[in-house]
């Protein structure tokens, strides 16, 4: 139900998935839905707990084997897919907290600041740096990919090299801290 309903969102955008739509895609009745999940706002949580799983596997993945620049670079890159490719469960993520240390979202939300970390010990910051860094990263990623995701750039310079260029930037000002 829930991973329908994220397909869904990543389709018609969050804000336009309702508990009718998603029923109509599973083919019950709307009161059926109820069944699975609370309602609006519990499923658009489950489909956030979701999105920070697949994210923080996509990132995880990226990274393996990669140090500093390439594991910067690889992180990057695979932020920026994941946002492109699934807006409406990213979305999903915004804004939303966790409801407690054993809520499922603070646990994706956790692996996924895990991740970004282990990206950071490439880079030999200070422990006082490391959250601005990790803010930092997720600004840059963010920023950029719904940016891009909303057709924010409308420019002739080629975006994909926009991209480098601020992976290429980001590496420089971590190696100068």
């Amino acid at each position: 139900m829930v991973a329908t309903g994220a397909a869904l969102a990543d389709e018609v955008g969050l804000a336009n998935l309702t508990m009718g739509s998603l029923a109509e895609r599973v083919g019950v009745r709307t009161p059926s839905l109820y069944k699975h999940v609370g309602g609006q706002d519990d499923l658009n949580r489950r489909i956030a707990t979701l999105a920070l799983s697949e994210l923080a596997d996509a990132i995880g993945t990226a990274v393996q084997g990669y140090a500093g620049r390439d594991a910067l670079a690889a992180a990057a890159r695979a932020f920026r897919t994941f946002v492109l490719e699934h807006p409406g469960r990213y979305a999903a993520t915004l804004g939303v907290e966790p409801s407690g240390p054993n809520d499922p979202m603070a646990l994706g939300s956790r692996r996924l600041l895990d991740t970004f970390t282990a990206v950071l010990r490439g880079y030999h910051l200070d422990v006082s740096d490391v959250d601005h860094a990790l803010r930092m990263l997720r600004s840059l990623c963010h920023g950029f990919a719904t940016l891009q995701g909303a057709n924010g750039f409308q420019w002739s310079a080629d975006i994909d090299e926009s991209f480098e260029w601020l992976i290429a930037f980001a590496d420089r000002g971590l190696r100068t801290l």
